[in-house]
């Protein structure tokens, strides 16, 4: 019987709450390496509050978070980044008073021995012309588009093994938003595992391989993109969209 391979992220029984309020309820799924997961769900269903448990902003007060089989939850959010967890969280949180350059210089870890791809400003460059172009300028002063772009750029240079996004094409114009799925398709052809939070959910069906959906903080379904795809009743029953 061949062995299965470990995931790269494999969170059990996650227990999360504010207050009283009791916001995640023995939630758990797997990221496989190398494939995008899309956590779906209705506003309010506990996305946000899985991501940050996961990145150790939100404690849960219950449950396990592994990466790549070695345990990570009740760690601090700077040693979860460390051991390779990149966030690109909601509302992009940028430093509006430095610089767009300055913004990765800050963010930047050398790669791992034996990583794929390092990367490092010039590579953010590179993918994002229009940053290139915008070095020197306060990241304040840069479109939504430009800010989503940077705050993508800023998790990667920290060459992490999985990378978390949290509702990456919130507020953005459709041509941009395009972009954004693009970035996440070639990001996943290199090999990133990556969970991906988001309300738009023809660009997350788009690029997932699979999906997980809360509904008042418990996991209501989990499977393939493709699979969900040929459901549409699941998608109504949890989501409101045919």
């Amino acid at each position: 019987m061949a062995h299965e391979a470990e995931p790269a992220l494999a969170i059990r029984g996650l227990n999360a709450y504010y207050g009283d309020s009791h916001v995640l309820c023995d939630v758990g799924f797997r990221l496989r390496e190398g494939r995008v997961l899309a956590l779906l769900g209705r506003n309010g269903a506990g996305k946000s509050t899985c991501i940050q448990s996961i990145m150790g902003l939100v404690k849960a007060r219950s449950g396990s978070v592994e990466l790549f089989g070695q345990p990570i939850r009740g760690l601090a959010p700077e040693a979860i980044s460390r051991r390779g967890v990149g966030l690109v969280p909601q509302g992009r949180r940028i430093f509006a008073n430095l610089t767009v350059h300055e913004n990765l210089r800050v963010a930047e870890r050398r790669a791992r021995a034996g990583a794929g791809r390092a990367w490092n400003d010039a590579a953010v460059f590179e993918r994002f012309p229009q940053l290139g172009r915008r070095r020197g300028q306060l990241a304040g002063s840069l479109s939504g588009g430009e800010q989503q772009m940077l705050a993508i750029g800023r998790a990667l240079v920290s060459n992490p093994r999985v990378l978390l996004l949290d509702e990456p094409s919130e507020g953005l114009a459709p041509l941009i938003v395009h972009e954004v799925g693009q970035t996440l398709l070639e990001l996943k052809a290199q090999g990133f595992s990556i969970v991906l939070v988001e309300q738009n959910t023809t660009l997350a069906l788009r690029v997932a391989d699979d999906v997980a959906i809360l509904n008042t903080g418990r996991l209501v379904h989990e499977g393939t993109a493709a699979d969900l795809q040929s459901r549409p009743e699941v998608l109504h029953a949890n989501l409101g969209v045919f």
